[in-house]
């Protein structure tokens, strides 16, 4: 998985999410790109860049991991999923997901996502959960991210936005 940030025509901080396709377990919900690893990755690096660039529909030469983050627990998984940090070094002039698992690629302003005032809470449900819950959520441009994506988010959105990384 990784955050693949970049700047914009006014050297704004960005980052790249995307809509996942309706189908499968996290159907329609925003997250970050990446997957599972395949027997011909190298490593986790390495499927994260290798998702990456086939979820995004970008090349390879593009993307480059500039920071490893601690694994993040999935509540509903066994396995922690491995998040890496990325420098996005082009922005195609048209994007080209891979439809069968993107429905949307999401370029999303950090200071505008990290606003305070876009934080909320949602009450959920699921069938996998025993009852609804309430949730925290941030909102933006009319998209709710929660959950893994969220918690991996928080953390990293302050630092990236100090310029702890070379993006």
């Amino acid at each position: 998985m990784t955050l693949p940030f970049h700047r914009g025509p006014a050297g704004e901080l960005r980052l790249i999410m995307i809509k996942r396709s309706p189908r499968g377990r996290n159907g329609g919900q925003i997250a970050l790109p990446g997957g599972h690893r395949e027997p011909a990755d190298a490593d986790l690096e390495a499927t994260a860049v290798r998702e990456t660039c086939e979820e995004l529909g970008i090349t390879a030469d593009t993307l480059r991991i500039i920071a490893e983050l601690p694994p993040a627990q999935p509540r509903t998984r066994y396995l922690p999923v491995r998040p890496f940090v990325a420098r996005l070094s082009e922005v195609p002039a048209r994007w080209r997901p891979q439809e069968s698992e993107v429905a949307q690629v999401l370029d999303v302003e950090v200071a505008e996502l990290a606003d305070p005032a876009n934080l909320d809470e949602e009450l959920m449900s699921f069938a996998a959960w025993p009852r609804p819950q309430v949730v925290p959520v941030r909102r933006i441009g009319g998209h709710t991210v929660w959950g893994l994506t969220l918690r991996i988010l928080e953390p990293v959105l302050p630092r990236a936005l100090a310029g702890e990384y070379p993006i």
